[in-house]
């Protein structure tokens, strides 16, 4: 009995010296957590990064100590690695506080059996805790100091948050931190879905990063992940076969460079709002790296010192899908830092559509009123055209079509430049003049200052049924207050848009179904494209960043070809041109009344009735009158027919037939189809005619 007492006596005292011990080791472990406290920042030092609008990477920059270190957010990482990584590091992460003891006992013993380290017994909040306090030593002091940082992580971090900071944290290999930058540089693509192999290679570099890199030791790597894949055969993640495929895919050997698509909207994310660590912009990565790809070709093939700007926005919304600032951000030759996207420059003939909308809207003309293309003085400005040639009578449709310059000074003379450019201010683009110049005849062929932005603005308003939109990238610190406004009337809109739609692709480039407009700067300083279709609206330029002339340099040679381009690498799919609106008419010309049928302007800009041309009439010179024809010895070749005076265009009739479509030449063909009396006449464009009588034999 007694016996007994001094046993309970005993295990009594034992029982207060364990709660004893356990008061004051947690008593001490709550004074030294508060003492000192872990390097727990709030957020950690990540890179930035610039976004697209689905939240794809368009661009990441390193830290300021130059590493890659991406941000990362755990239902963004496969859960297939996670496992993989669980499993493989730490199997009891979910169960633990930090330390596990089992671990560390299993890790004793094989040292003791063995006489080397074989497995570690640093868990995952462990490998946490020296990533974020990195110490040179491994002694035995850093292995405790660990394990306390450890239980001080799990009090304050829940385990997802853990997971979190060690999958951005992780070294894998030179300058690259966290799972997302090691699975951009090996693999190129986030780690949202990685392979079985990729997988394990991902949960096996941050152990021996430098001495595992693939791109350095591809062998050395192909060992390491090899050991992952059956350490997860036996944990039960894996079968046999399964382990076996992944280990027979070859590791990468090189190490990709990260996207850095969009550089100069980046810059200007950065630039906008520099503390944000994350910036979001109306960019769609697939459109930005088509264009990218387009623009870097065509430079290429253009010129070592000519640089390429593209601007793809969608009409409906005025959101930038894409924007190309130069074909090589890296480029020194071609001044590549340079975001020609937004440098002002003259847009050569782009202005053009909005001086025949504005024609239309006033019912100055219709698509088939004939309009004068000849050498013209408006008050000492006498304006050529770009082969300096001219074409007589032309349509008013032909006149945009063949970008023609008399004509279009014409309606700008009638309409007058100051409300030209109203328009473009109403449209939220406000033309760059010489200073203490009001607006000229001159802005219609260029003679003012824009940007491609500006265009690509201007030209929604055409894709868009007359309204404007303003453009939006996400680099805004205040969003616009109006979003759109009206640049021309919805019928006069589509009457342009009609007209472009019907100007040939350029040479080579497949049929689009867009509308689009060239133009070149005086002095061959700059080529323009900018093109549409019933959703979006392309702009393209072509230049020296130095503005330097360059020969040859033109729109439709230079420019139009990556306009077409650019909207096929896109992959966007094509929106058809919008429908004509409620009361609009393409009338031929002979349904045209009669002050609609030629254009010639009076002194109060309105509509006069036509003018007696000054041109002697048509006179046929061959055949001449009663000539007998034989053209039996002639093998079947047809009769040439020429003719003097007149003005172009010219139809000719055989017998009160036509022979061939309207044409400006003065010459034509005539093959008979028979014997005898024939009557040969043409009639020009003011109307006259002139015929002769031949017999042919």
């Amino acid at each position: 009995m007694v016996k007994a007492m001094k046993i309970a006596r005993i295990a009594a005292i034992c029982v207060a010296a364990g709660a004893t011990l356990a008061a004051v080791t947690a008593g001490g472990f709550l004074w030294a957590d508060k003492a000192f406290p872990p390097p727990l920042p709030e957020r950690l030092t990540v890179s930035t990064e610039v976004r697209d609008r689905d939240g794809a990477l368009l661009r990441a920059f390193a830290t300021v100590d130059g590493r890659w270190r991406l941000a990362t957010d755990l239902d963004a990482v496969d859960q297939k690695f996670v496992d993989m990584l669980i499993a493989y590091e730490d199997k009891r992460f979910l169960d633990h506080h930090g330390v596990d003891p089992l671990a560390i006992l299993r890790a004793a013993q094989q040292l003791v059996t063995n006489g080397r380290i074989v497995s570690g017994g640093s868990t995952l909040s462990m490998q946490l805790a020296r990533l974020m306090e990195p110490r040179a030593s491994r002694s035995l002091g850093a292995k405790l100091r660990q394990a306390f940082r450890a239980v001080q992580i799990e009090r304050r971090l829940s385990k997802r948050e853990i997971l979190e900071r060690y999958l951005t944290l992780a070294p894998y290999g030179g300058n690259l931190e966290g799972v997302r930058a090691a699975s951009l540089a090996y693999f190129g693509k986030e780690p949202r879905r990685l392979s079985v192999s990729e997988a394990a290679l991902l949960v096996a570099l941050p152990q021996l990063p430098e001495r595992r890199r693939p791109d350095r030791n591809p062998d050395i790597a192909n060992a390491a992940r090899d050991r992952v894949l059956n350490r997860m055969v036996t944990a039960g993640l894996l079968g046999e076969r399964e382990a076996a495929r992944a280990a027979a895919e070859a590791v990468p050997e090189t190490r990709r460079a990260l996207p850095a698509l969009a550089a100069h909207l980046a810059d200007t994310a950065l630039r906008a709002d520099p503390s944000a660590v994350s910036h979001k912009l109306t960019i769609k990565k697939s459109v930005q790296a088509g264009l990218e790809r387009a623009a870097l070709d065509a430079a290429a093939k253009i010129g070592p010192r000519l640089s390429v700007a593209m601007v793809m926005a969608d009409a409906r919304t005025g959101e930038i899908l894409g924007s190309v600032g130069s074909a090589d951000f890296f480029n020194a030759d071609r001044s590549g830092w340079i975001d020609m996207t937004r440098i002002v420059r003259s847009p050569g003939s782009t202005l053009k559509p909005f001086i025949y909308g504005l024609a239309f809207e006033q019912g100055l003309v219709a698509q088939e009123t004939l309009i004068e293309d000849r050498p013209a003085n408006f008050s000492g400005y006498r304006p050529r055209n770009f082969d300096m040639s001219y074409q007589g009578d032309v349509s008013v449709r032909q006149a945009l079509q063949l970008s023609l310059n008399v004509p279009a000074i014409q309606l700008l003379d009638a309409i007058g430049p100051a409300r030209l450019t109203a328009r473009f201010r109403r449209a939220g683009v406000t033309p760059e003049l010489p200073p203490g110049e009001a607006p000229g005849l001159a802005i219609g062929l260029g003679g003012v200052g824009l940007t491609l932005r500006d265009l690509v603005q201007l030209y929604t308003g055409l894709a868009n049924g007359g309204r404007a939109h303003l453009l939006r990238d996400g680099t805004e610190k205040t969003p616009p207050s109006t979003i759109s406004t009206e640049i021309l009337e919805p019928q006069a809109a589509w009457q342009v848009a009609d007209i472009l739609s019907g100007v040939k692709p350029p040479e080579g480039s497949a049929e689009r179904g867009i509308a689009y407009k060239t133009g070149t700067s005086y002095g061959y300083r700059d080529a323009w494209s900018v093109g549409f279709d019933g959703r979006y609206v392309l702009g393209v330029w072509v230049g020296r960043p130095d503005a330097g002339a360059v020969a040859g340099l033109a729109g439709y040679v230079s420019a139009a070809p990556i306009l077409f381009e650019g909207f096929a690498r896109s992959g966007l799919a094509a929106a058809p041109l919008p429908r004509a609106p409620a009361g609009t008419f393409h009338r031929k010309r002979e349904d045209l009344p009669v002050t609609m049928a030629r254009f010639a302007p009076g002194d109060d800009g309105l509509v006069a009735s036509p003018v007696a041309p000054s041109e002697p009439a048509p006179q046929i010179v061959f055949p001449p009158e009663g000539a007998h024809i034989d053209l039996t010895g002639s093998g079947g070749s047809p009769l040439v027919l020429k003719l003097q005076g007149g003005r172009a265009p010219f139809r000719w009739l055989a017998n009160g037939k036509p022979l061939i479509e309207i044409q400006r030449k003065r010459v034509a063909n005539w093959l008979p189809d028979g014997t005898g009396y024939s009557t040969l006449t043409v009639i020009d464009a003011a109307g006259r005619a002139a015929s002769v009588k031949v017999f042919v034999e």
